[in-house]
């Protein structure tokens, strides 16, 4: 059986030392590229994804891996446990010194999330969870917005959504900030610092995947804009779409956003 404390504690040190990783390589003046599609990869993602990559399966080899700095492998579908990486959730606002970047890290077992950390170094903030066990915030346990109405709720996304020609019901005003990063976008609603996040397009596992738990034992609610659930390590590594929420808005959010049509 997996030990969820073990791995937790695994996660959440190389984590630690990913984020300190990250900013001594900024430190030393970062090298960037650009991928396919035009997105940044620096020096930073590159050294702390073989960081984590070499610590991690070093110490669980017998587990598969998901990274967004790592060739895709279908060698991850035949394992019933996977480390699912992002070394830099928020690149730019990391080369830019914007503190809004994080390192995510969760342990997938049979689909679902078992462990799940994401730090935070510039602005010190640490979220962990384990499945069943709660989550936490710098050691505190932490719990979703309360809010049961849209009316004068926060929210991280684009303000443009609710612009779009889609919706039957309108929106009552609403306000609306950013965030770079996805991941510490869904734990800052598991703090209850907004009431929810939403984003209307495919996002990446890697993206994702922590936040997921750790919003879903603080009490918040997590799925694509129709409401279905989230599964991890499939052939595809995307969820067709992101709304986190405190428990009594998201379905006033999705009963808005289900008829928006899939991008995926």
């Amino acid at each position: 059986m997996i030990d969820l404390d073990a791995d937790l504690e695994l996660i959440h040190q190389a984590a630690l030392d990913a984020g300190a990783l990250a900013v001594a390589e900024r430190e030393r003046g970062l090298k960037i590229e650009s991928k396919v599609g035009g997105s940044p990869v620096t020096s930073g993602d590159l050294k702390v994804d073989a960081l984590l990559k070499d610590r991690l399966l070093a110490a669980r080899p017998d587990y598969g891996w998901l990274s967004e700095e790592t060739a895709d492998s279908p060698d991850r579908l035949s394992k019933r446990r996977i480390f699912v990486v992002d070394p830099i959730d928020g690149t730019v606002a990391y080369m830019k010194r914007n503190p809004w970047w994080c390192v995510p890290i969760a342990v997938v077992e049979d689909g679902a999330v078992a462990a799940a950390v994401i730090h935070a170094p510039e602005v010190e903030e640490t979220y962990v969870a384990v499945r069943g066990g709660g989550a936490r915030r710098n050691g505190r346990p932490i719990q979703a917005s309360d809010l049961d109405t849209l009316e004068d709720a926060s929210i991280l996304g684009d303000a443009r959504l609710i612009e779009a020609p889609y919706f039957d019901e309108p929106w009552p005003p609403m306000r609306f900030e950013k965030r770079n990063a996805l991941a510490y976008r869904m734990a800052l609603v598991a703090a209850g610092a907004f009431d929810a996040a939403i984003a209307i397009s495919p996002k990446w596992d890697w993206d994702v995947c922590a936040g997921c738990l750790i919003a879903e034992e603080a009490g918040a609610k997590v799925s694509d804009h129709m409401g279905r659930p989230w599964r991890f390590n499939r052939p595809d590594p995307r969820q067709t779409s992101l709304i986190c929420a405190a428990p009594a808005l998201h379905p006033l959010i999705v009963r808005r956003t289900a008829p928006i049509p899939l991008a995926i």
